[in-house]
């Protein structure tokens, strides 16, 4: 009796799985191969637009980037998400002079006419490779940090960095500065930074910061202290800027050569030219 009920219990258990595995998936068909989903491939750049990056007039190459930006549909807008957006170039491709490549310059998307984003300056820093090149041993390092602002409205956060070195006729191995002579050179330096950037506006603070102006006054000051070498603005950061108001960078940026969308040339019409020419040598 036992084999005939377990043997019953199994054929029963049987149809039940195979049921049970075959109304399972809609996506299994009774045969057991997958149903494959054809899904269009669409190419991602189809969606993209591309603007033209244009810096301030106190740069030479006005026109120095370009970028990309999905294209507005219903309500998003492609300007949107252009706004605010950064961009960190080389100080030496934006005056194109190899000699300035040791600074990186940051600029910042405030208005966007046409395809054309127009920038302001967002901050300025030293290369790492160069910034650890200046650090050596046997002299003091002397920093200097304070928040000026301009007379058009920009904090700026300007950084000074200095190195001590050895005076003329020197024996000594070592040229390390007392406390009391880094506290009075600090102090000069803070009276420099300010003369300098307190008393213009924003591009021409830049101007001061790529002429290396603000290094070379610092030397000449402290030379009585306690000389220095390789005195830099190593980094400027915005910490605040006035309200915006989009004629004054329009005002700001003046003449500028306007973006115009290479659509290139047809592809069929350059077949049938060379078709014609190749007819007209037989």
């Amino acid at each position: 009796i036992n084999a005939e009920y377990m043997g019953t219990l199994s054929e029963c258990l049987f149809f039940f799985v195979q049921n049970m595995a075959v109304g399972k998936s809609k996506s299994v068909s009774k045969g057991g191969k997958k149903a494959i989903s054809k899904k269009k491939v669409l190419d991602p750049m189809l969606r993209k637009e591309w603007y033209d990056v244009v810096a301030p007039p106190c740069f030479t190459k006005r026109h120095c980037a370009k970028t990309l930006i999905n294209k507005g549909v219903g309500n998003v807008r492609a300007v949107d998400g252009l706004l605010g957006r950064k961009f960190e170039i080389s100080l030496g491709d934006l005056n194109e002079d190899e000699n300035q490549n040791i600074r990186k310059i940051s600029l910042k998307v405030e208005h966007v006419v046409g395809r054309t984003c127009l920038t302001n300056f967002d901050g300025m820093s030293l290369t790492t490779h160069h910034l650890k090149q200046l650090v050596r041993k046997w002299c003091t390092l002397v920093k200097a940090i304070k928040d000026l602002k301009t007379t058009d409205g920009y904090l700026l956060r300007v950084m000074v960095i200095g190195l001590t070195k050895r005076r003329v006729n020197q024996v000594k191995k070592n040229c390390y500065a007392k406390a009391s002579q880094v506290r009075r050179i600090r102090q000069k330096m803070f009276a420099i930074m300010a003369k300098h950037v307190c008393k213009t506006d924003l591009q021409g603070a830049v101007q001061k910061f790529q002429h290396e102006l603000i290094g070379k006054d610092v030397e000449r000051a402290v030379n009585g202290i306690y000389p220095l070498r390789d005195v830099h603005v190593y980094r400027v950061k915005v910490i605040k800027a006035p309200r915006f108001d989009s004629a004054r960078i329009v005002e700001l940026h003046g003449q500028y050569s306007k973006s115009v969308e290479e659509l290139g040339t047809p592809v069929q019409a350059a077949v049938k030219e060379n078709e014609e020419a190749e007819e007209g040598g037989w």
